[in-house]
């Protein structure tokens, strides 16, 4: 069951500015602001599901402009994992990684039955927090074949801590000018204590522009929200510790004439990642 909050008429269209760093009843424990010349290697893991792949097939293709990140799909860029996967191509960041020894099924996001560790990796908990507020400031790509996101899933130390939380996911096919489907949730995969439970809102946002999407994750339920309103409630809630995935998709099936094919990289702009712990939890 779940409880909504929808008051359209609040969003705006252009950007949405940048929340102040200090919110009340909750202590500041990752800041991403994306000001540097380099990727943060203490925050970021510059890989997507490599366990699945390898670091070199899976890495993502980026660049810093000194106020932002921009998480880049390039035209000569080659598919993440084309055995399992097809010709999805991907450029991701993310907090942690978790995986077994060579040819093992023991890893974070078995996203197939037929996957096995191909490249054995080092186990990293860079951030991985249980419960809290965590927000993303970001442009979306407004050219139908493209998706931007941020998503949690579990650590995985056994495989039944699998679930995922979908802060968002904003598709290129669903953008105008004047309105976005973002899309938000929980999968369980492997957890039998969840429910599969996804929605798809169409909001009066220009996502092109910066918007701020966030989720409040308690023990109990889990609060979404974008630009500071809440739009939805679920009634349910992984129990262990989670990572981060931030990350633009290419998908070749929702490419089409309108993907602008002449228009290479494709890019998704992120301002910040912030994560807060709630005072007293």
């Amino acid at each position: 069951m779940t409880e909504r909050t929808n008051p359209h008429s609040t969003f705006t269209l252009s950007d949405m500015p940048a929340n102040p760093l200090q919110k009340p009843g909750y202590t500041l424990e990752f800041s991403e602001e994306f000001d540097g010349d380099t990727l943060n290697p203490e925050n970021w893991l510059p890989q997507y599901l490599p366990q699945w792949s390898s670091r070199a097939k899976s890495t993502a293709r980026y660049r810093l402009t000194g106020n932002s990140l921009q998480l880049l799909i390039e035209k000569d860029q080659q598919p993440w994992n084309p055995e399992f996967d097809g010709p999805l191509r991907v450029s991701s960041l993310q907090t942690g990684c978790y995986a077994g020894p060579l040819g093992s099924t023991i890893g974070q996001h078995r996203f197939n039955k037929g996957v096995t560790v191909k490249e054995e990796q080092e186990v990293k908990r860079l951030y991985t927090p249980q419960y809290g507020y965590f927000e993303v400031r970001l442009k979306a790509v407004p050219i139908p074949g493209y998706m931007a996101a941020l998503w949690m899933i579990g650590f995985e130390e056994t495989p039944d801590q699998s679930g995922e939380i979908c802060i968002c996911e904003i598709f290129g096919k669903g953008m105008t000018q004047h309105s976005a489907e973002v899309g938000y949730g929980i999968h369980p995969f492997g957890d039998p204590n969840l429910q599969d439970e996804f929605h798809v809102d169409t909001l009066p946002i220009d996502a092109s522009s910066y918007h701020i999407y966030a989720v409040d994750w308690t023990p109990t339920h889990v609060d979404f929200y974008v630009d500071n309103i809440k739009i939805r409630t679920i009634q349910q809630s992984p129990k262990y510790p989670m990572q981060f995935m931030l990350n633009i998709y290419e998908i070749p099936s929702h490419l089409n004439e309108q993907s602008r094919p002449e228009l290479w990289p494709k890019v998704m702009e992120v301002d910040y990642v912030r994560g807060y712990r709630k005072n007293g939890l």
